[in-house]
């Protein structure tokens, strides 16, 4: 569990928050898999009134019964069998057109302009951090808890976002666009638990889903082929048109840019002296741009819609020219170094070492540091990048291309 830092003037409560756990009301964002479920049962076992609410977020059918789907049938229904278990109230609200206008619909836009869109985000961003934080505090609230594996700690200001202490686990690369409001008002119990204390714990419960499957990334895709889903949202998407080299030339033909993503190798279709790879997407042309595998070797990387929770303001902290820092540029990879920048096209960072297949579309999250329990200083979405073989001096502020 979260501790925070303990006043001299108010004892504070397991959530950092002051009151006696029987008199805080908490709801727990409930999806019906075992971390959420996990949470509303370990806060229910120390008192707090919780609250249980589930978002019908799809129901495609298939989707429903399927594997590693959520927040629709089968996990409703466990979200309701997990909150009489442990005696709390249970809510399901229909967000099911919220959801395909905020997440849905965009990740079909985002893969349409040749980008590689990562939901979780938005669907944390728009969904669960924005609607679902605002109907707890209509329901009496005083924080919303979920099941991610992150943690948080009160500091000078508000709240920091921490990585998970099971580095194996950690979440924090999704959750990057959480504002400071939004910190103040959710807590995040799993933080310093593994997955397998997590499912020890169900067991203790007597909860059911112990042994549950995790959901999947791509939750709504029913088929678990997201370009079905893509040419039935957007049909004409999947226009045929041209793959070509580095230097223009036309080597064969593709049947939507929506089938290929950067850093792809495989079923491209054309053969050469090398291996190929995608190394860039253009949705105006319809052109696959493939090359080497050198060229996919990322040096510097333009952000959009960046969102900073380190300390103070990102202003202040570029003043000098820039700020040193960790950086992801996918979920699974380990931080590295890397240099934020703010120039004349916006923020920016330049990478001490080289990235293969970074895509627009995806996220470039700001850590303090490498390894543990760092603290998350925000990040953005990533809106162009510099190749290895264009870049020049190191920190020499260049357009990149759009």
């Amino acid at each position: 569990m979260e501790r925070g830092l303990k006043t001299a003037t108010a004892m504070l409560n397991s959530l950092d928050l002051e009151g006696a756990p029987q008199e805080t009301r908490i709801v727990v964002a409930m999806s019906g898999g075992v971390d959420s479920s996990v949470t509303a049962a370990l806060l229910k076992s120390q008192g707090y009134d919780v609250v249980g609410v589930t978002l019908q977020l799809y129901d495609h059918g298939a989707a429903t019964h399927r594997k590693g789907a959520c927040c629709a049938g089968r996990d409703i229904h466990d979200a309701r069998m997990v909150a009489e278990r442990i005696g709390i109230p249970h809510y399901v609200l229909d967000y099911e057109s919220r959801f395909r206008e905020a997440v849905i619909d965009r990740f079909a836009e985002s893969y349409v302009a040749g980008e590689t869109p990562v939901p979780c985000i938005e669907c944390n961003q728009s969904i669960k951090f924005h609607d679902l934080l605002g109907t707890a505090r209509e329901l009496g609230a005083k924080v919303m808890a979920t099941g991610h594996y992150v943690s948080s700690r009160a500091v000078p200001g508000g709240r920091a976002l921490l990585r998970a202490r099971d580095e194996e686990r950690d979440q924090s690369y999704f959750l990057f666009a959480t504002t400071r409001e939004q910190l103040s008002h959710v807590r995040f119990p799993l933080g310093d638990m593994s997955k397998t204390q997590t499912r020890e714990l169900a067991r203790e419960f007597g909860l059911s889903i112990a042994d549950k499957q995790d959901s999947q990334d791509i939750c709504f895709v029913p088929s678990g082929r997201y370009t079905d889903l893509i040419e039935r949202l957007k049909p004409g998407a999947a226009s045929e048109g041209d793959i070509v080299d580095l230097d223009g030339k036309v080597l064969g033909r593709h049947n939507g840019i929506i089938h290929f993503t950067v850093g792809q190798r495989k079923g491209l279709g054309i053969a050469g002296a090398e291996p190929l790879y995608v190394v860039r997407l253009d949705a105006a042309s319809g052109r696959v741009i493939v090359g080497p595998r050198d060229a996919l070797r990322t040096r510097r990387i333009l952000l959009r819609d960046v969102n900073w929770i380190g300390e103070g303001a990102i202003e202040d902290a570029l003043r000098s020219g820039g700020l040193e820092i960790f950086v992801k540029v996918r979920s699974a990879r380990a931080p590295q170094p890397a240099f934020l920048l703010r120039g004349a096209d916006g923020v920016s960072v330049e990478l001490a070492d080289s990235e293969d297949g970074v895509s627009p579309g995806q996220a470039c999250v700001f850590y303090d540091a490498a390894q543990g329990q760092a603290r998350v200083l925000g990040g953005g979405f990533i809106k162009s990048t510099q190749a290895v073989s264009e870049a020049i001096a190191p920190r020499e502020r260049v357009p990149l291309r759009a």
